[in-house]
C-alpha cells in the first residue's frame, strides 16, 4: 500500500506539494490527474525516494522511504516519464541487470522475463542495444523491467507515452490484472480516458494541493456536474481551484 503524510515539498518561495495526505490500499489502481506543473511528477519522485520532503513522509508497505529505503524500494517499482536504460545493453541485458539488482535467481528472471517479453511483444527486439529502439519500444523494455520482480507498488508516470493503440491496450490489461491480483497502481496521466476506464479512485491535484479524491461517482458530486469525467475535471481545476 501507499501512504502519503503531510506531505510538503518546496523549492525557495515555489511550493509544488502542499501538505498532501491519501492512502492508496493494497490492490487498488489509482489515477493521479492534475494540469501542467501540479505538482503530479514531484508527487512521485518524493515517493519513490528520488526527492526528500520539506515536511511529511511517504511510505510503501508501511516502510518510509525516507529513513527506510532499501525496505521500502524492494517493494516498489517505479517509472519516471522519460525513464534511464542503459543505451549501450540490449534488452536482455537490461532485464538480467535489473533483476540481479533485486536480487532475483537466475532461473526466476529467465522465466518471468520470457513471459512478459512475450505479452508485451518484445521478442523481435531483446538481443538489440536499447539505443537502437524507438521510443515506444524503450517504454515497453522499462514497463517489463520493472514488474520483472514482481513489485508490491507499481508507480507510473504517463504510462501510455510513445506507445500505440496495440500495446497501449496491453499495458493496460497487464496493470489492471496485476492490481486485481494485488498489486496497488498508482498512475499520473494526462489522458483522462485511461482514469475513466481503469481507475478505482482518482486523485486531482492542482496548485500542489490534492483537491479531490474518489471515484468518478463520487467526484460528480464533490464537483456538482454529472458529465464525463472531462467535464468533472475541468471544473474542479478552473481558476486554480
Amino acid at each position: 500500500m501507499i501512504e502519503l503524510v503531510n506531505l510538503v515539498k518546496k523549492f525557495g518561495d515555489l511550493t509544488a506539494v502542499n501538505d498532501i495526505s491519501l492512502t492508496i490500499p493494497r490492490g487498488e489502481f489509482f489515477a493521479m490527474l492534475g494540469p501542467n506543473a501540479a505538482g503530479k511528477s514531484t508527487t512521485l519522485k518524493l515517493l519513490a525516494g528520488l526527492m526528500k520532503p520539506t515536511a511529511g513522509c511517504s511510505r510503501v508497505c508501511g516502510f518510509d522511504t525516507q529513513t527506510q529505503p532499501l525496505e521500502a524500494r524492494r517493494r516498489l517499482a517505479y517509472i519516471p516519464d522519460f525513464p534511464f536504460l542503459y543505451d549501450k545493453l540490449t534488452a536482455w541485458e537490461f532485464f538480467r541487470f535489473t533483476g540481479e539488482l533485486f536480487h532475483m535467481p537466475a532461473t526466476k528472471i529467465e522465466a518471468g522475463a520470457q513471459e512478459l517479453i512475450m505479452r508485451f511483444h518484445l521478442a523481435d527486439f531483446v538481443n538489440r542495444p536499447l539505443e537502437s529502439l524507438s521510443h515506444g519500444t524503450r517504454q515497453r523494455v522499462a514497463i517489463v523491467s520493472a514488474l520483472l520482480h514482481e513489485p508490491e507498488v507499481f508507480v507510473i508516470d504517463e504510462p501510455m507515452v510513445g506507445l500505440d493503440p496495440q500495446h497501449a491496450r496491453v499495458v493496460k490489461d497487464v496493470l489492471k490484472e496485476r492490481s486485481l491480483a494485488g498489486m496497488t497502481v498508482l498512475v499520473s496521466t494526462h489522458q483522462l480516458s485511461i482514469a475513466e476506464e481503469m481507475a478505482d479512485r482518482i486523485g486531482i491535484i492542482n496548485g500542489g494541493n490534492l483537491i479531490a479524491v474518489g471515484s468518478r461517482d463520487e467526484l460528480r458530486r464533490q464537483s456538482g456536474r454529472s458529465g464525463q469525467l472531462e467535464e468533472i475535471f475541468l471544473s474542479l481545476t478552473a481558476n486554480g481551484k
